[in-house]
């Protein structure tokens, strides 16, 4: 009792610490399943750009929303700060600012990076994320990691996410993955529900329409040279059919699909059977068997065609690929 009372107070803060341990892991857990009220149209912990006070850091955030909104005014071919990329904007795959659920939204963005991805084979920053994107999907050139403009966009991604907490995936950020079909995506179906349901939109050809001062895109193409890369993440068919599914067409949510789960499959096998500019990166993939099982380009060590693993189905292929993995824990 004597070596208690002495000793009382390295005691009592291992205790406390313990504690706060527990609790951080028990409310992170919480906050995993609690993020988002279910049904909810919009992120329920997303902050208003309304809060932001008029001061340098609320202004770049402020800037780094426009960006977001409107890339192709600042770097698209009549770009305000320089001209080089497609004329798409970073909206156009991130909806709404980037805070709609299950549309690559940003929330869970500041909380998980820098984050180790396959597809680079290293530790990415923001800023590199950034300029994948500015490079595959918006088919364009990386900015300057120091730049204004690069400097804006990080610090509204972060703002979008600064009420999740540091290392949880939150739960409607990403996408809102398809059960895969037990048959290949079909690309002739995928036109005729394309032709119904999406070229009122973006025209007959995928080519979009643009605004009336032709800096953005209303509706933006699908292919052809102002479309994404063949290595931008929505070639993968399993990315694009959900964007699909959630999101057209126009008016369709996660909650209020307006798209059964074959018609997204095989309209975006069509989407992606048309041409799109062919930049490819050397780099990408470092570990073969780390491919996904959509991803179109070989080689692979499953030993299934590019075909399949372009349009599938997919699930033989997620198979093989188990039973591998399994193999190599042993």
């Amino acid at each position: 009792m004597s070596h208690l009372r002495e000793h009382w107070f390295p005691y009592l803060l291992g205790v406390i610490i313990l504690g706060v341990i527990a609790r951080e892991l028990l409310s992170s857990d919480a906050t995993k399943e609690n993020l988002f009220k279910p049904g909810d149209k919009q992120i329920s912990i997303v902050p208003g750009i309304y809060e932001l006070s008029n001061s340098e850091a609320g202004n770049l955030i402020r800037y780094g929303k426009a960006l977001i909104d409107s890339t192709a005014k600042y770097f698209g071919p009549h770009g305000l700060v320089a001209s080089i990329t497609n004329g798409l904007s970073c909206q156009n795959c991130h909806r709404e600012s980037g805070t709609k659920l299950y549309t690559n939204n940003f929330l869970a963005v500041a909380s998980n990076y820098p984050k180790f991805r396959e597809r680079s084979g290293r530790l990415e920053s923001i800023e590199w994320r950034i300029n994948e994107c500015m490079q595959r999907s918006l088919n364009g050139e990386a900015i300057d990691s120091m730049s204004k403009e690069m400097r804006a966009m990080v610090a509204y991604i972060k703002w979008t996410g600064k009420n999740v907490k540091k290392n949880v995936k939150a739960d409607g950020a990403g996408t809102k993955e398809l059960t895969f079909l037990e048959r290949a995506a079909n690309s002739i179906t995928g036109k005729t529900i394309y032709s119904a349901k999406c070229q009122s939109c973006h025209g007959e050809n995928g080519e979009g329409v643009l605004s009336f001062d032709s800096v953005n895109y209303i509706y933006p193409p699908l292919w052809g040279q102002h479309s994404y890369a063949v290595s931008a993440g929505m070639f993968r068919l399993s990315k694009l059919a959900s964007f699909v599914k959630h999101n057209m067409p126009l008016g369709a949510t996660y909650t209020e699909p307006l798209l059964n789960n074959e018609e997204a499959w095989d309209v975006a096998a069509y989407i992606n059977s048309q041409p799109h500019p062919k930049k490819m990166f050397a780099a990408d993939w470092p570990v073969l068997k780390s491919k996904p099982v959509d991803y179109p380009f070989g080689p692979y060590t499953d030993g299934f065609s590019e075909k399949q693993h372009k349009y599938g189905p997919f699930e033989p292929i997620k198979k093989v690929r188990d039973e591998q993995m399994a193999m190599m824990k042993k």
